[in-house]
């Protein structure tokens, strides 16, 4: 044990004075004895990575269905995406990259079947007790409903990792601004599905390359590729764009940050949450984001058949909903414990948010076959 470096001298050597050190977290809220070798950030990341609801995540889609391939991302491939975007624009801004995996592990987790639309169905199932929300859902898995241990509930993550995901909930309310191992989480999901949903639009068909060379961005990625390679087929030219629309997107992030950054000199972690810098790209990048991000969604988001597939997804949870408020007995055991504590109604809301989409047919299924819990 003696030749591994002690976590908080490897993190004493590497990170910058505004990044979040191990050694000053905020701890958990049940006290556990520190880890030999792994720090409590690296430890959080394993306790997600493990869990039951992050191993759901693979069957949650993202954007597109099932139905419509196997090649288009998951839920959970673009949890590993953001991950690794955020890693690597953590290494080269001395952030600390644990907790940046643990956040961008964890930011999704609470993400219901049938992506956004089969959230809106239950934010208006649950909109008289609360409504609901994918990131609040997701500290109530982490901290009450995951059970890894006999002494707890939850996973007991480091209040630090609970905080990055409370600031989530809410963006625009008073709270402090959070680390900025938390805005770069943010900064590289916006980064992530920008690129994977420009992807998996063209694969599937239904946008093409040149409805999308209009695009400030795109043309400019589109134009790096044809400058710099020849002779390249749809498929390879598609990768090449969308390679390029992330490294774009990443290195003018980055290169934005890291002038910033120097420019403040911050000498502490509370001097650069107090301060007036964000992880966000600059003017030019934020306005042909916003570019591409609505033709995204008037052309792929609100694409006719996606909008036929989602309005029966949400059909589907809303008749769910009804089903189980009628019928508590067709919860299984331990949700009907549950539903003692937090309410028939909430237990509803929470037990179809955690199915996966398969799994979401099969129960709708047999509520049908049932007559819907009659």
């Amino acid at each position: 044990m003696n030749s591994i470096m002690l976590v908080d001298e490897r993190e004493r050597l590497l990170l910058a004075p505004y990044a979040m050190r191990s050694a000053d977290s905020a701890g958990r809220v049940y006290p556990e004895p520190l880890h030999a070798y792994r720090g409590p950030f690296q430890r959080d990341r394993d306790r997600i990575l493990h869990s039951s609801a992050f191993r759901r995540l693979s069957g949650k889609m993202q954007v597109f269905t099932g139905e419509m391939g196997d090649y288009h991302r998951t839920r959970l491939t673009h949890t590993h995406e953001v991950a690794s975007i955020a890693r690597t624009i953590g290494r080269a801004l001395r952030l600390n990259e644990d907790l940046i995996e643990a956040l961008a592990l964890m930011h999704d987790i609470g993400h219901p079947p049938y992506g956004h639309a089969g959230e809106d169905a239950l934010n208006e199932s649950a909109r008289d007790f609360g409504g609901f929300s994918h990131n609040r859902f997701g500290l109530t898995i982490v901290q009450e409903i995951e059970f890894r241990f006999t002494q707890f509930p939850g996973l007991n993550l480091t209040r630090d990792v609970l905080d990055g995901q409370t600031a989530r909930i809410d963006k625009r309310g008073d709270r402090p601004r959070p680390l900025l191992e938390v805005q770069l989480v943010d900064a590289a999901d916006s980064v992530t599905y920008d690129a994977h949903d420009t992807d998996d639009a063209i694969k599937l068909g239904l946008v093409s390359l040149e409805q999308m060379k209009r695009l400030g961005l795109i043309s400019e990625c589109l134009q790096f590729v044809e400058n710099n390679y020849t002779g390249l087929s749809e498929e390879l030219l598609r990768q090449a764009v969308v390679h390029r629309l992330i490294e774009r997107q990443v290195t003018s992030l980055l290169e934005y940050c890291a002038s910033r950054l120097q420019e403040f000199d911050f000498d502490s972690v509370e001097e650069a949450i107090q301060s007036p810098f964000l992880v966000e790209p600059d003017d030019e990048l934020r306005e042909m984001k916003q570019e591409l991000e609505a033709f995204l969604y008037q052309h792929v988001y609100r694409h006719p058949h996606l909008v036929q597939i989602r309005n029966r997804a949400q059909d589907k949870l809303k008749e769910m909903f009804r089903a189980f408020c009628r019928n508590p007995d067709l919860f299984p055991p331990k949700y009907r414990r549950r539903a003692a504590k937090v309410g028939v109604e909430r237990m509803a809301v929470e037990y179809n948010a955690g199915m996966t989409d398969h799994f979401c047919e099969q129960v709708y299924q047999q509520l049908t076959e049932a007559g819907g819990g009659q």
